[in-house]
């Protein structure tokens, strides 16, 4: 077979002399086995070939097109660690072409010699020869300003997974872009880079196709990526021990749902072992079937229209799964994959297309099978009386609620179809019943917290928390899904919120009465609430059996600042009665305003002591002594009024040092100075 030898040397001088040598030495040792060779010409072909390494066997893809390498791929460490030619692509390709007395000599004078040197000036001078050779002007207008990008997918079937790769270019040429990190650092310095001689551009986003920019966003998305993970030398970041592949981008379940987004309804080439193929990406789920057919004697058979199950594959996606099917991916979802493509599988797992089953059988197809899958099943030739014969009724569910002697909630459950309604924790009757549905019901007892008592044949909730969680949401569900009964005493037992309906302040022997009597919960159990609503948890159980919500509460945040802030213990509130000192008026004017739905009742001699201090007006009317009034500032003149309406009403005052107003020797006020 006569291969252009041009791309010959190519392969042979990426490799270098080193994997040459050891490329000779397995096609001499005959470990290298040709799979496939699909040959055109000598610039059309590709080689596909397993190579005998010395720990495992390799591998390896050549892809030549129009006199160009477009692929040459293997599975070896070496060809993953520096994505270039290894020893065993050498190999295959010395197999086919037979130029096994490549001269090292002179492949060492022509490809090594002073490359270290030449190196070293195109670090300097490399940019401004361009500009040499071709003025600016002239080279920024040649270069190409309709870029396309031509993703590739590749399916590999032995790891289940999906990964793509793109070809770079215009109408006249594509090239496969070989490293997608090098093509992001090149657009993010917005790079001018030549792929061959029919194809260089500056890199940046108004270079390519309108059509293209979608694509052109997800490989810069995901080569930020793979340049992050390759770049770091911490293990825990190595993809499967080896760095991230960067001539492709492995979909990942997020991946693969962006990339079918971008490209849905288009046509794209598929590679699946060594083949190429075109298929559609079709935004729909497939068309796959179940025919329910009679056969001899008292069997049926249920035929699927999928005849051989090596034909799809399922991917799973993050929202989506996809189904790999002939010339389509199929956009499916979850419930698809949950009802038709499970079903699918039980076909696949047992290497069949037609499942057989007995008539006895039929109650249970109409009963756990038809109601999952029923869009996808044809039931054929049975007619109406058959199907209705074995077609359970409409399920419905009845639950009576009630608490039992513990407090503890029991639930007693019947199932109706129709007009038969039985215990399903006792009873089985003989009629076509919905086995899943039934199921799915009862399960939703047990998620909730109920256990079954097998002696009385009911459920029972006997956890605090789950009780709680229940009657605050859990039974709002139960109440959609089921016809919900409950006993007088399950109802009077809901869940109640804190609450004072009234509350009274007055002035007695010169002290504050505050009257709490009116709270909706025994007194006694204050102390309890109170450490549970600063601890705040959910909820406090009363003794007899209700519940109290200790979600953020007005009436009891109350309770707590006038704890806090005058001094008083659980004894005191439990009293009902507290007495406080009548300068604790103010404070506690402020938290009663931050009650609401509250009725407050105050005497006329609490209400005049808070008007008159809260009141700016009377303050102002008071008279400044004569000794005084002309040595005061404003504001301290402000600050003695204040003090005196204090004293006017037993209140002590606190007075900073820095006002300048000091202790005034004739008065009978005391100041404390800070």
């Amino acid at each position: 077979m006569y291969i252009n030898q041009r791309v010959v040397r190519e392969i042979y001088e990426e490799a270098g002399i080193e994997r040459l040598s050891r490329a000779r030495k397995y096609v001499k040792e005959k470990r290298v086995y040709i799979e496939k060779i699909s040959y055109e010409d000598r610039n059309n072909f590709s080689i596909f070939a397993e190579i005998e390494g010395n720990y495992d066997d390799y591998r390896v893809t050549i892809y030549v097109k129009n006199g160009e390498l477009e692929q040459a791929k293997c599975e070896c460490e070496d060809y993953h660690k520096h994505y270039a030619a290894c020893k065993h692509i050498v190999a295959a390709l010395l197999e086919v072409d037979g130029n096994t007395k490549y001269d090292k000599n002179n492949y060492t004078q022509k490809g090594k010699k002073y490359t270290d040197f030449k190196d070293l000036l195109n670090t300097f001078y490399e940019d401004e020869m361009k500009l040499i050779d071709e003025p600016k002007e002239k080279k920024e207008n040649s270069l190409d300003k309709n870029i396309n990008i031509i993703p590739k997918l590749i399916y590999n079937i032995y790891a289940n997974e999906l990964s793509v790769e793109f070809k770079i270019g215009t109408k006249k040429q594509l090239y496969k872009l070989k490293d997608i990190t090098e093509f992001y650092d090149n657009m993010m310095n917005k790079q001018t880079y030549r792929y061959g001689a029919k194809l260089e551009f500056i890199h940046e986003e108004e270079s390519f196709l309108e059509e293209a920019k979608p694509i052109l966003k997800f490989i810069l998305k995901h080569a930020e990526t793979i340049k992050y993970v390759n770049s770091n030398a911490n293990s825990r970041y190595r993809y499967f021990g080896k760095v991230l592949n960067s001539n492709s981008i492995i979909l990942t379940n997020t991946a693969i749902d962006e990339l079918f987004e971008i490209l849905k309804g288009q046509e794209i080439v598929l590679e699946q072992s060594y083949n190429l193929e075109t298929i559609t990406l079709i935004d729909k789920q497939p068309d796959i079937k179940f025919k329910l057919e009679k056969v001899e004697g008292s069997e049926y058979s249920l035929n699927c229209n999928i005849e051989s199950h090596n034909d799809y594959e399922i991917i799973r996606g993050k929202e989506y799964v996809y189904f790999l099917y002939k010339e389509g991916l199929y956009r499916c979802t979850k419930k698809y994959q949950e009802t038709t493509l499970k079903l699918l599988d039980a076909y696949k797992r047992n290497y069949t297309t037609k499942m057989r089953f007995s008539k006895e059988e039929i109650p249970n197809f109409f009963s756990i099978i038809l109601p999952k899958a029923r869009e996808s099943i044809d039931l054929g030739e049975l007619d109406e009386e058959e199907i209705q014969k074995y077609m359970p009724e409409k399920l419905g569910v009845k639950v009576f609620l009630e608490f039992n002697d513990k407090n503890y909630i029991i639930a007693k459950v019947k199932f109706c179809y129709g007009e038969e309604e039985f215990n399903p924790l006792q009873e089985n009757p003989n009629i076509p019943r919905s086995t899943l549905e039934e199921a799915e019901n009862l399960n939703m007892f047990r998620k909730t917290g109920f256990m079954l008592d097998n002696k009385k044949f009911e459920f029972i909730l006997i956890d605090d928390e789950k009780i709680y969680d229940f009657l605050s949401e859990g039974i709002n569900e139960y109440m959609q899904k089921f016809e919900v009964l409950a006993s007088e005493d399950f109802s009077s037992k809901q869940i109640k919120k804190p609450k004072m309906t009234a509350l009274g302040v007055k002035i007695e022997n010169n002290l504050l009465n505050v009257n709490l009597e009116s709270l909706n919960f025994d007194k006694n159990e204050l102390k309890e609430i109170l450490t549970k609503y600063t601890l705040k948890k959910k909820y406090h159980r009363l003794k007899n059996g209700d519940f109290l919500s200790l979600e953020q509460n007005e009436d009891i945040d109350f309770l707590e600042n006038l704890m806090q802030g005058s001094e008083i213990g659980y004894k005191q509130l439990e009293d009902g009665n507290i007495k406080l000192p009548v300068y604790r008026s103010l404070y506690l004017n402020r938290i009663l305003e931050k009650i609401d739905n509250t009725t407050i009742k105050k005497d006329e001699k609490y209400k005049k002591i808070v008007e008159n201090i809260e009141d700016k007006t009377d303050i102002q009317e008071l008279k400044i002594p004569k000794s005084l009034k002309n040595t005061l500032r404003q504001y301290q003149k402000v600050g003695f009024k204040w003090l005196k309406t204090l004293d006017e009403y037993g209140f002590g005052g606190v007075l900073a040092d820095d006002m300048g107003l000091r202790k005034n020797p004739t008065s009978n006020i005391t100041y404390t100075i800070i």
